[in-house]
């Protein structure tokens, strides 16, 4: 049998490692099955069981655990796509959240782009908001195109709109300003504040610091959409699976940390269809 090894590269010089006795996992979490990849000491085997839809975590560490069970090898790596993010998505399930943006831009997200099925009709399209109209608000603050703040956040106004957000049960607001893709200090000053609230956020700069207005907003809004569905999915599988490295596919097919996806779902949008086992 021949034992697969993989190169390491360190200042500058390279060295082959054995990964003998070194288990690999990837996980794919579906409605009837979760199904495993296994690869120990050169070999690649699968299995699968029965997924637990009431909490698809609990399904993850019975799967290990059948073929682990032996003592032989070291659990090295857990690879796992997930469909939490995108069923949450696709069925609505998102959490209730709010928009803070630039004032002037709060309708940016209900107008969107010129893209329509019937691009001369003259009566309007019936769409599928992800947030009420009433939870987006705008804020005085100003960057220019080349991230010069022309006007700080107005900390008084900032308040005023935590105090609404707190008091509609918002689960997580999207922070999305204009031209902060240049500079997001403003934008760090509002998840800040929001932060001390207690308040879950993603601000665009950090998600998505590029320019047009419409594709950064909406990315941010689906991120915090998200959020509170896939960081409890994340937890409760961090609690199953205490001590592993575990890694979470991405919709590009790399992989991220448990705790980045947790802070960027958004990024898992199709982690879970096929991407396991192709």
């Amino acid at each position: 049998m021949t034992v697969i090894s993989r190169l390491e590269i360190s200042g500058g010089s390279a060295k082959i490692v054995s990964m003998k006795g070194l288990i690999i996992i990837g996980v794919d979490t579906g409605g009837t099955f979760t199904d495993f990849v296994y690869f120990r000491d050169g070999r690649i085997t699968a299995g699968k069981v029965r997924s637990t839809p009431e909490n698809p975590s609990k399904a993850i560490p019975q799967g290990i655990s059948q073929y682990i069970q032996d003592g032989r090898g070291r659990l090295g790596l857990i690879v796992h796509g997930s469909t939490v993010a995108t069923n949450a998505l696709l069925e609505r399930k998102g959490a209730r959240i709010a928009l803070i943006t630039t004032s002037g831009f709060e309708d940016v997200l209900f107008i969107g782009r010129q893209a329509r099925r019937k691009l001369f009709s003259i009566s309007g399209e019936t769409r599928d908001y992800i947030m009420d109209r009433r939870d987006s608000f705008g804020l005085e603050e100003r960057t220019d195109y080349k991230g010069n703040i022309l006007k700080e956040v107005d900390s008084r106004k900032l308040k005023e709109i935590i105090e609404k957000i707190n008091k509609r049960k918002i689960g997580a607001v999207a922070v999305c300003l204009i031209n902060s893709y240049a500079n997001g200090k403003n934008e760090a000053v509002i998840k800040a504040a929001l932060g001390r609230a207690g308040i879950p956020s993603s601000i665009s700069s950090a998600l998505l610091p590029e320019y047009r207005e419409y594709e950064r907003t909406a990315t941010t809004a689906v991120n915090a959409y998200l959020m509170p569905v896939a960081g409890k999915y994340l937890a409760d599988l961090r609690k199953e699976l205490s001590g592993v490295n575990l890694q979470i596919m991405q919709s590009n097919e790399g992989y991220i940390s448990a705790e980045q996806a947790a802070r960027e779902p958004i990024r898992m949008a199709l982690s879970g269809p096929g991407r396991i086992c192709g």
